[in-house]
């Protein structure tokens, strides 16, 4: 570590570009106060201090002098020191992470407080109630977050106060009685901690700062970081910021406003405003809160320079800015910006709006929407009917349309979660503790809170559905139960629909529409439809251009005509996996797969081939109709015999009751011993794939003698069939060779005998590792390859998907083993890196070879990027998810061509 390495920087000194170490509170702080707008003074503990302290359990030896260096410098700029008694200089320490974790840290406020200069702070504010209100919470906030005592202690303690007082809300409790609560409060700290609330007012803040630190680590800033894919060995940076109060008064107060509606993406302000209250009191939801339009009216000079504020702000972001505001007796002082976290519908809406108003271009507004946010918008919608009942209508806070049985706490969330069950997690307002309870729930209800409120703005970070501040609702979390107006209890278990897009509470569960995004895929949407506030079209444009920008082409994977239509609806470029196993499902086509398996000798075997080759044949004209002029990759047979056998146990009981009647089925005792002969202790690495076709002869012969045939039909009728062969766990190059020879000998056929030159390509999957290491080789005799990331995770791992996501990946994730399932986004270090290492080999071999993937991964939108990177030709996923690949596809694109605008 360099002895001259800078720890601490003043507000002054940093700028936006500096979020990797002045973390992004502190780096738009300093932005802010280059801009000449009202910040508090303060200074910024870098994130490398953070690391640090966490990495050896001490401060960089320097830090203590860089601290006391800035805090000197403050008590000068502001002619006070932290904590004297007469007139006391307070500050805030807040966390603030480069990436936003609303709630997730921590923060304290009005460090500085004590005993000696409580009286000093109402001398100062002419406010005793004031000064005794802002102790109380130091020493609740500083209880709970730095010396780590239960907060329920501290909120029974204010809750008996003012039942005492025989009052509800916080505003009645007097200076006399906060004088009281704070001994207690204080008490409760000795209590619990075995000492003392400090008064040594630079103690406080050393202790606050090391507090933040640790709370990089905390279970739910983990919990978070998981959720959001955020890196793990960031730190957070610490802000310590002069005090300006909103408790000071009626002329006091303090919000939190949008420049755009983060909900819907509208143009106009939004926001929430409470009267005498600190910051905390607005994003808790304890009280509901004003709108700005009600500050308008209540202090119009700050409303304007408010007004002013947001809107230099938004054109010097060219974004959406989330801002923390405070009113301190008149005086308005801005204490955060940042980009503001938005539902998936206004991060298309106000891509669009900021391009129409030439602060951004597509490439820009491309960058700012992502396929995760597209998924959602795909999701279905509610269609009340007659009979719906409303029990409620609170803030539409996140859309969507969330149905599930009610549960009143976190932990119940996660554990009915786990065992299946569809939840809504209610309550009266939320807090970070609630968060693993949030992830679990399909949606939120709270009956308190703003659409800045924790749940609003973490539900809308996730893309949760969520309905804030529904005050029809009486929500009893310990008998575990809600009331609505009209007096209907809701039991926990209960079933509700939350609709995130009005704010609306259903009783039961109510009936669901197809998303506008869904219908404009589709083609189905009406043309004179109000397409949702221009959401529609913004999808639209933002999708052309990523279709414009993008190298990779998409494809489907699709077995029928059915989903083949649907994927091209989708913009599906061809079919990138058609599995023929799928193709003999049915009973018919299962009984005739039976007579193959049984056969024991040619002749059957022949027989059983030929009644499948029509069969087949049909299938894949249907297919080639569909995809006319397209890709069509068709795997051959893959998965082992045993599938289309009867259950072994179901079997045996047949077979054993038909011998206890003296009536025995020949058939059932064949099959019995075909099971029986067929069993294997691991099938999916046994007989299977392209040792099926060495070792059934014929297998594979009729299978590509119904592709050829099925496209020379197509061709003769004057259609553009283009099949591709595709020979499944190949894990050497003379499997592949035997193969080949075996296909080109069918296709030479077909052509004679139809007159129709075919140019079908043959290739492989590449889906175990020792394909994938010897890919050189491979490619010798492969046109194409396709990666089956799918089963190319599982022998790289050594998991078995079935077993292990049951048994122990929970585990794997909770411990931070892995950020994310391998099996829903790839695995770039180990499964990437033989993926890149087959893609370098193959080609060196063939540089022409046509390079895919169509595992599922091929719709995930990280392992989008890396199959950008590694230089794959196309991605084939789901018909569902081929607007998320094309969009993914073209942002990728942009981010390896540096031509964002960032």
């Amino acid at each position: 570590m360099a002895a001259t390495q800078k720890f601490v920087y003043s507000f002054t000194e940093g700028n936006r570009d500096l979020k990797d170490l002045l973390g992004g509170k502190g780096a738009n702080l300093a932005e802010m106060t280059n801009l000449g707008l009202p910040v508090p003074p303060g200074f910024t503990l870098t994130t490398e201090a953070c690391k640090v302290f966490l990495e050896t359990g001490a401060e960089p030896a320097s830090l203590n002098q860089e601290v006391g260096e800035h805090l000197s410098a403050l008590e000068a700029q502001m002619g006070k020191k932290l904590g004297q008694a007469d007139n006391p200089l307070l500050v805030s320490v807040r966390s603030g992470a480069k990436f936003s974790m609303p709630g997730m840290m921590d923060t304290v406020l009005n460090i500085g407080l004590s005993d000696a200069s409580v009286a000093g702070l109402a001398a100062q504010s002419g406010n005793e109630r004031f000064a005794w209100d802002s102790y109380r919470r130091l020493v609740q906030m500083f209880g709970k977050t730095v010396l780590g005592v239960d907060g329920e202690l501290f909120e029974d303690a204010l809750e008996q106060a003012k039942h005492a007082k025989g009052t509800v809300n916080d505003l009645d409790l007097d200076a006399s009685d906060l004088q009281v609560l704070v001994e207690t409060f204080k008490a409760i700290v000795q209590r619990e901690t075995g000492r003392a609330f400090p008064q040594d007012p630079r103690e406080q803040m050393d202790l606050a700062i090391h507090a933040v630190f640790h709370s990089w680590n905390g279970d739910r800033a983990r919990l978070y970081r998981r959720q959001e894919r955020i890196p793990n060995d960031l730190g957070t940076a610490v802000n310590v910021c002069t005090m300006v109060f909103g408790n000071l008064g009626e002329d006091s107060g303090t919000g939190v406003a949008f420049t755009r509606d983060p909900s819907t993406g509208a143009v106009g302000v939004y926001g929430d405003y409470l009267s005498n209250a600190q910051g905390e009191d607005v994003v808790a939801g304890i009280r509901n809160t004003l709108t700005l339009a009600d500050l308008e009216q209540l202090d119009k000079k700050s409303y304007d320079e408010l007004m002013a504020i947001m809107h230099k702000l938004e054109l010097h972001y060219r974004d959406l800015c989330d801002i923390e505001f405070t009113i301190e007796r008149g005086k308005l002082w801005m204490l955060q910006t940042r980009i503001g976290k938005r539902t998936a519908a206004a991060a298309f809406r106000i891509a669009v709006q900021l391009v129409d108003q030439g602060l951004i271009d597509l490439d820009e507004a491309l960058h700012r929407v992502t396929g995760g946010q597209l998924a959602q918008l795909m999701f279905p919608r509610f269609a009340p009917q007659p009979d719906s009942k409303q029990i409620a209508w609170g803030l539409a806070a996140s859309p969507g349309a969330a149905i599930g049985k009610v549960v009143f706490d976190s932990y119940t969330a996660v554990k009915w979660s786990r065992s299946g069950e569809k939840v809504i997690l209610v309550r009266r307002e939320t807090n970070p503790d609630d968060l693993d309870g949030m992830i679990a729930a399909e949606g939120i209800l709270t009956s308190r809170g703003g659409k800045t409120s924790h749940a609003a703005v973490v539900a809308r970070g996730m893309g949760k559905t969520c309905v804030c501040g529904a005050e029809d609702l009486e929500v009893d979390t310990k008998r575990r139960k809600m009331t609505t107006s009209d007096g209907l209890v809701i039991e926990e278990g209960e079933v509700v629909s939350i609709d995130g897009a009005s704010g609306k509470v259903y009783i039961g569960e109510v009936p669901v529409l197809p998303s506008p995004v869904v219908e404009y895929f589709e083609g189905t949407l009406h043309a004179g439809a109000d397409i949702q506030g221009g959401l529609v079209q913004a999808v639209h444009r933002l999708m052309s251009h990523a279709d414009v920008r993008r190298r990779l082409a998409v494809r489907a994977n699709a077995d029928n005509a059915e989903d083949a239509n649907r994927a091209r609806r989708y913009g599906a470029q061809g079919i990138g996996l058609c599995r023929t196993e799928h193709m003999f499902l049915g009973e018919e086509r299962r009984k005739e797969v039976e007579h193959l398996i049984l056969a024991d000798n040619d002749k059957d075997r022949e027989q059983a081939l030929s009644t499948l080759l029509p069969l087949q044949k049909g299938d894949f004209v249907e297919l080639f109709q569909s995809m006319d002029g397209l890709p069509v990759t068709v795997r051959l047979l893959d998965p082992p015999l045993h599938e289309f056998l009867p259950d072994i146990t179901e079997l045996s009981v047949r077979v054993a009751l038909a011998e206890a009647r003296k009536d025995p089925n020949e058939n059932d005792l064949r099959l019995l011993q075909a099971v029986h002969k067929l069993h294997e202790q691991n099938p999916m690495l046994g007989l299977r794939g392209v040792r099926l076709g060495l070792v059934i002869p014929g297998l594979f012969g009729m299978q590509v003698r119904a592709i050829a045939e099925a496209a020379a039909e197509r061709k003769l009728a004057g259609g553009d069939p283009r099949p591709e062969v595709m020979i499944p766990l190949v894990g050497t190059v003379q499997e592949l060779e035997i193969v080949r020879d075996e296909c080109e000998r069918v296709l030479a056929e077909v052509a004679v005998s139809t007159g129709v030159k075919l140019d079908i390509k043959l290739g492989t999957m590449i889906e175990l590792p020792r394909a994938a290491v010897t890919a050189g080789q491979i490619a010798e005799a492969a046109e194409f390859f396709s990666f089956g990331t799918n089963d190319l995770t599982q022998t790289v791992w050594g998991f078995s998907r079935d077993d292990v996501e049951a048994s122990f990946f929970t585990a794997y994730l909770e411990k931070g083993i892995f950020g994310v399932s391998p099996f829903e986004t790839i695995d770039r270090d180990g499964v990437g890196a033989l993926v890149k290492h087959a893609v370098k080999e193959g080609r060196a071999t063939r540089p022409d070879l046509k390079l895919g993937v169509c595992g599922e991964h091929g719709g995930d939108p990280e392992s989008v990027h890396f199959f950008h990177e590694a230089g794959l030709d196309y991605v084939s996923c789901s018909p569902f998810r081929i607007p998320v690949a094309r969009l993914e596809a073209g942002r990728a694109a942009l981010e390896t061509a540096g031509s964002d605008s960032r």
